[in-house]
């Protein structure tokens, strides 16, 4: 029998080795302070070390700390090494009252024991979309609740497209969107970039052509998932798409596209901002399926949830603070802050109402789900890391499609057993 402990460490080795965001920072040691129900410290660990403490996030964490009637510690980290803190926290007994986390790694923490559910701490999820909900659902179980999401969609450059005389509404499947790439290139103009590379990245960006051909993550090999590596290929065959998407981060595929050169781009609500600093006219579309209709890209963005606590009357509280950073003029202004779609129909209908250029991402992320989602858990890092080890192969012309993904089944069904 495995013992929380052995699960722990297990957790820890997994987060590392997957590294699902690389990089990490170093930051004050852990630990929550203050005891009893009301009054006193109550810790909170985020990954936001950007914001400082007059930042608005911050602002908002302290309002929520007085009304709940006690001051709120906060600590931004870097994602990974937020990880890793948190199960190193578990461990000694120190965790957190709040903890904000990468929607992939609820698994990975409730798995090991460190999360408690919703219906233990009595948090209220009934208003948030369940596509949303489901990336931290494990076992019939719910662990924490969705702060907002980002996903991926196609950004297009206007003047590109009108010169090839493509009209971006009409594309509604694959046949559609490579009939475009067709056109733009006859113009003399490139197609499409995104980013390939082997790593967490690159699977995240083939997941919407993956999932958009009727494929899931438990048959890599299947006639679907041929397919949507056949598409990406096939791009790269009659240069639709450039070589260096084997090695482009999202960062790198978007400075391709920036230049001004590229038709379109597949990338997230992330460089909304950086899309207004192009000094082209620009557009944006949903990632198609193969069929027809919008296709399930993965989502991003962060789970705010509650880690086992010794002292059980702490949760009265902590349920506070949940309830107020999930609160509908809270998610407003912190989905807006971190460019994020709400997890809510409600606030998603505010935030159009305020920005009209967002509907197409509220589209988006309807159709979205989360990498861990089916109940995936913590198998999902031992299945994309032979995905995108297939693409790269298929990519670089080591393997046909059909031979790396084969290969790639038989990596993942072994890994997961």
């Amino acid at each position: 029998m495995t013992t929380t402990r052995g699960r722990l460490r297990a957790a820890a080795a997994l987060v590392i080795s997957a590294c699902l965001l690389a990089g990490c920072s170093k930051g004050s040691e852990p630990g929550a302070s203050g005891t009893g129900a009301a009054g006193g410290d109550y810790t909170i660990w985020d990954p936001y070390p950007q914001f400082d403490d007059g930042s608005d996030w911050v602002k908002l964490l302290t309002r929520c700390g007085t009304d709940a009637g006690v001051t709120v510690k906060r600590t931004g980290y870097d994602t990974t090494d937020l990880t890793n803190k948190a199960l190193l926290a578990a461990q000694q007994s120190n965790s957190p009252d709040v903890l904000i986390v990468d929607n992939p790694v609820v698994s990975t923490l409730a798995d090991a024991g460190v999360l408690t559910t919703t219906d233990e701490l009595k948090v209220d999820t009934a208003a948030v979309e369940p596509n949303l909900l489901a990336a931290g659902r494990i076992g019939g179980k719910t662990y924490g609740i969705p702060i907002g999401a980002n996903t991926l969609a196609l950004y297009y450059n206007k003047k590109i497209l009108d010169g090839a005389k493509v009209d971006p509404a009409a594309i509604k499947d694959w046949a559609s969107l490579t009939a475009a790439l067709e056109k733009v290139k006859a113009t003399g103009k490139k197609g499409i970039t995104f980013s390939a590379i082997g790593t967490e990245e690159g699977s995240f960006q083939f997941l919407p052509w993956f999932w958009g051909s009727g494929a899931g993550l438990t048959q890599l090999d299947s006639a679907q998932g041929v397919a949507a590596l056949e598409l990406w290929n096939g791009w790269l065959k009659n240069g639709h798409a450039p070589n260096s998407v084997l090695n482009n981060t999202q960062t790198t595929s978007w400075q391709e596209f920036a230049a001004g050169d590229f038709a379109f781009s597949e990338n997230g609500t992330w460089q909304l901002a950086n899309a207004e600093k192009t000094g082209f006219e620009y557009g944006i579309i949903p990632i198609p399926s193969q069929a027809g209709g919008t296709a399930p890209a993965p989502t991003g963005g962060e789970f705010v949830t509650a880690p086992v606590q010794t002292e059980t009357g702490r949760y009265p509280v902590t349920e506070k603070l949940i309830a107020c950073l999930s609160s509908a003029d809270n998610a407003f202004t912190t989905d807006t802050t971190l460019s994020y779609i709400a997890a809510t129909e409600a606030v998603q209908q505010k935030q159009v109402a305020a920005n009209p250029q967002l509907a197409v991402w509220v589209e988006a992320v309807k159709a979205a789900k989360g990498r861990t989602s089916d109940d995936l858990g913590t198998k999902y890092p031992k299945i994309s890391q032979p995905l995108w080890t297939a693409f790269q192969a298929a990519l670089s012309g080591s393997a046909s499609p059909a031979e790396a993904l084969k290969t790639a089944q038989t990596t993942a069904a072994a890994a997961t057993k």
